[in-house]
């Protein structure tokens, strides 16, 4: 047994606006068989999405002719990288002698994480949409960093003398979104900072916050991190809101009900 039509069609108009799983029917006392096999399809997805390896070497193709480094955390594979997290936060002594001593205004690091596929496939354009908005700044080179996590950044910056250290990683792979891109910007990058001395810009994907939207906001949080000379929880996120055109497509097509125009 379904869901009666008219439920169904009511559901309908709602996932317009969301991607969660909402109004999944019943057979029984169970799932519909199709909602189970999509739900293990995407369970599937989340799980390949963590053991997938990124292409870096596609990556620094993507990214000519601007310098690249290539460097790895301490995570000597990925069954240590996840068994380990403090493994992934720490340098590999032979990645750390080859960073340039800088100083740079800020240091991009674009980390494999939980997702390689986010960073392969959204990190080199937010990375170009953020830096045409940042003229004035001294950008060093691009670090590719494997097996690493968001503290990773801390380290490499601090060996760079970076004002700033720009983490773009791929987040642990949700049963919507296995390829959902973070962004995490920390103020004089050091060994040993918490979570609260950084800045997040997350859900960064086709269906979420989309290139411009988090280039924009992330220019702006950078811009006043710099006046303000620092980052985290005393960095007042009130830049202006622009939402995703996904978005405002799905609520212009809701019926009159739905759109507040009634």
């Amino acid at each position: 047994m379904g869901q009666h039509p008219d439920t169904d069609s009511l559901w309908r108009k709602f996932r317009r606006l969301t991607r969660a799983r909402i109004g999944l029917g019943r057979a029984g006392d169970a799932l519909p068989t199709r909602r189970l096999l999509e739900f293990q399809y995407a369970h599937a997805q989340a799980r390949d999405a963590v053991f997938a390896r990124a292409d870096f070497a596609a990556l620094e193709a993507q990214l000519q002719p601007r310098a690249v480094l290539l460097v790895r955390s301490a995570a000597a594979d990925r069954a240590a990288y996840l068994r380990r997290p403090d493994l992934g936060r720490r340098l590999d002594p032979a990645s750390a002698a080859i960073l340039p001593p800088g100083p740079y205004a800020a240091v991009f690091v674009l980390a494999d994480g939980l997702s390689a596929g986010a960073v392969q496939t959204h990190a080199v354009p937010l990375l170009q949409a953020v830096t045409a908005r940042l003229d004035d700044w001294a950008i060093g080179p691009v670090i590719l960093a494997e097996q690493a996590r968001v503290a990773l950044g801390d380290e490499i910056g601090a060996a760079m003398r970076a004002e700033f250290a720009v983490v773009l990683i791929g987040e642990r792979p949700g049963l919507t979104a296995p390829d959902s891109l973070g962004v995490y910007l920390t103020h004089a990058p050091r060994a040993g900072l918490r979570d609260s001395q950084r800045n997040c810009i997350s859900n960064i994907h086709a269906e979420g916050l989309d290139y411009g939207a988090a280039a924009d906001k992330l220019a702006w949080l950078m811009t006043q991190a710099r006046l303000l000379r620092l980052t985290g929880v005393e960095l007042k996120e009130d830049a202006p809101v622009r939402h995703s055109p996904a978005l405002e497509r799905a609520v212009h097509q809701l019926p009159g009900d739905f759109d507040g125009s009634s």
